[in-house]
């Protein structure tokens, strides 16, 4: 069913002059009003547009564009309390460009973009455009179901992408209904679940890729309007793919038309460089004890779930914003009264930021990018947590990818690094990411981190990935690595797509094709993604061997999957393993195939279990498992 999105066509109809009550504005100043982009910003209503803007020590604010020729003062806005100036402005009109201006308590007046802005100019241009969007949705069935879809039960596999990078036109960037479309094809023919596209909220540096956002409401004009972002968005949804979006509450940009010093004081950032200032990205770090900006925030977040139907929101730097003393030296930070570094003002906003946009959208998940060991960061928060639906896992990252750097003769020593983190696997309910943050600032490509010759290096790439694919918790792949590229990542140019002809790496392709079939037909491998009883081993002491073996239990009946893997170029012939259940196993996969660039050894289908008792179970298979490779089998009864 075809829905129809207008933005401001509430106010479209009738004279309007505010769209702030009295009850909005005691909201936005107790941090509660979530849709604060219906209010301020720019509204096309029958006689003009109705700017209105958050200013609270500013002494006079007017708004210069194009219809008063940028003439500072031509149309002055009025202070409506509670920090808010407006005024309706008669000969605006939609896709004028324009600024506030706003002279502050210092004398000075700064001419800024409107932090609520439905679009944005193409940076290096930084005004605003007056927009009314005006959208016929087609993605109904989609959004009927959703929710099942992000559940911690379901198979999620996800692909990260940054649009520019990913694929070009004649060396320039494509329009957002263009990426929908490739994309779109790429994604089914791998048969991933959801795309995660790394942040598109307007920005004005590229190099930051998106990460220091100045337009928390407007998507970046790099590829085209709001509109053509939607269409994107529901193309990928007619499609059966759901889209995440990176969010970026932890830090902006210190860029002069910004949020920054927006009224002459520090308004949405804290005064004190020892809060307010990141000294790893040299951006401002909001105040998140002031109602209005947790307001700001918050509704940043409604807008792209609401009037972007967005799936999911990845929240970046988490770990940045729990932490005062996070990446500072002694003396660089305020510590708590009692002496301690969380960031108590933070923790309560994303809790409230999650009981918020749950609360509104009970079918999409927020996901933390979080790289400590904070307790609780998928817990509910009516029992102290943060309220995240999942949590990145970047120790596994760390511990797996650390692993495999190591010459195999050597990993025999450090077989925990393997065999560690199931031990907290169920504390969150994790996504197992092998994300941009791996492949970029010299670290090289996944394929480059590791060592032996190109054989054993795309063995051990199809490895990593069925190891990934085969233990608990949801998947993320970084574009790109489908395609087992030598090179590392670089946003100005896109990927290598000519090696998608060379055999063995359209094989890890084929690979992860496969890999995503049988983590959505298996139930064992996804149901019991987020519980302690989806995962068990079969044995985690063959360290001389570096050798693995483990089950994934779904829910109820659902037939058991193993997986056993071996870190060592060393074939492993009549390798007896005890399994859960007697009867027949079948091999449903084996990342040594032929078909896939492997030496072809394998285990001719499956076999029955021998009667044997081994590992704790009555029953056992005989298998033969190849060099750098995973070989997974289901069982046949039920």
């Amino acid at each position: 069913m075809a829905t129809r999105f207008t933005c401001c066509s509430a106010y479209a109809a009738r004279a309007v002059t505010s769209l702030l009550s009295a009850d909005d504005l005691y909201l936005f100043n107790e941090g509660k009003l979530y849709r604060l982009h219906d209010h301020l910003g720019a509204h096309v209503v029958d006689r003009g547009v109705v700017f209105g803007v958050w200013a609270p020590n500013a002494v006079s604010v007017s708004v210069i564009g194009d219809w008063n020729h940028w003439q500072v003062g031509a149309d002055p806005l009025k202070p409506r309390g509670g920090g808010i100036w407006e005024a309706l402005v008669p000969t605006a009109a939609h896709g004028h460009r324009y600024k506030f201006a706003i002279t502050g308590p210092d004398a000075v007046t700064r001419e800024k973009s409107d932090p609520l802005a439905v679009r944005a100019e193409l940076p290096p241009q930084t005004a605003s455009i007056v927009w009314k969007s005006d959208y016929t949705w087609g993605d109904g069935e989609w959004m009927a179901t959703r929710g099942e879809r992000i559940q911690r039960s379901a198979p999620i596999s996800i692909y990260e992408a940054h649009l520019g990078s990913w694929r070009k036109a004649n060396g320039e960037v494509m329009n957002y209904r263009a990426y929908g479309e490739q994309l779109g094809e790429h994604l089914a023919n791998l048969g991933f679940t959801h795309l995660e596209v790394m942040p598109l909220a307007e920005h004005p540096f590229t190099g930051s890729w998106g990460y220091q956002v100045t337009g928390y409401f407007a998507p970046t004009a790099r590829y085209g309007s709001p509109e053509d972002l939607m269409a994107m968005i529901d193309g990928l949804h007619r499609r059966g793919i759901g889209v995440i979006m990176d969010w970026v509450p932890a830090h902006f940009p210190t860029d002069a038309h910004g949020l920054g010093v927006f009224d002459g004081t520090h308004l949405f950032e804290h005064a004190d460089p020892r809060r307010g200032f990141h000294p790893d990205w040299t951006t401002y770090v909001f105040n998140y004890a002031r109602h209005e900006v947790q307001s700001f925030l918050i509704s940043s977040a409604f807008v792209w779930l609401d009037r972007y139907h967005v799936d999911a929101l990845r929240v970046d730097g988490v770990a940045s914003m729990l932490y005062r003393d996070y990446s500072r030296k002694p003396g660089e930070w305020i510590p708590n009264e009692d002496g301690s570094n969380q960031d108590r003002d933070a923790i309560a906003f994303l809790q409230e930021f999650n009981r918020a946009v749950y609360g509104a959208f009970p079918d999409v998940a927020t996901i933390a990018e979080e790289s400590t060991a904070f307790p609780g960061v998928t817990r509910p928060t009516d029992m102290g947590g943060l309220g995240f639906g999942y949590k990145w896992d970047l120790g596994w990252m760390h511990d797996t990818l650390s692993y495999l750097a190591r010459d195999p003769i050597h990993r025999a020593h450090h077989h925990n690094e393997l065999t560690f983190r199931p031990m907290y696997a169920s504390t969150e309910n994790f996504v197992m990411p092998l994300s941009h943050d791996e492949v970029v600032h010299l670290k090289g490509s996944l394929i480059k981190k590791i060592p032996g010759d190109p054989w054993q290096q795309y063995a051990s790439l199809r490895l990593l990935f069925g190891y990934q694919w085969t233990l608990p918790g949801k998947k993320l792949l970084f574009m790109g690595d489908e395609l087992g590229v030598w090179g590392e990542w670089n946003h100005d140019t896109e990927l290598d797509w000519a090696l998608g002809a060379h055999p063995a790496h359209a094989g890890i392709g084929r690979w992860i094709g496969d890999l995503n079939r049988a983590y959505r037909e298996l139930p064992a491998l996804h149901r019991g993604d987020c519980t302690p009883e989806g995962f068990g081993w079969l044995f985690a002491d063959d360290s001389a061997g570096s050798t693995l073996a483990y089950a994934r239990y779904g829910l109820g009946d659902d037939p058991p999957v193993i997986a056993v893997a071996n870190f060592t170029p060393v074939p492993r012939e009549g390798y007896r393993v005890g399994v859960p259940r007697p009867g027949f196993w079948r091999e449903v996969l084996n990342s040594d195939a032929e078909v896939y660039g492997g030496s072809g050894i394998g285990n001719k289908g499956g076999m029955e279990a021998e009667a044997i008792g081994m590992h704790g179970f009555p029953q056992s298979l005989v298998l033969s498992v190849p060099p750098l490779a995973i070989v997974v089998l289901a069982s046949s009864v039920s």
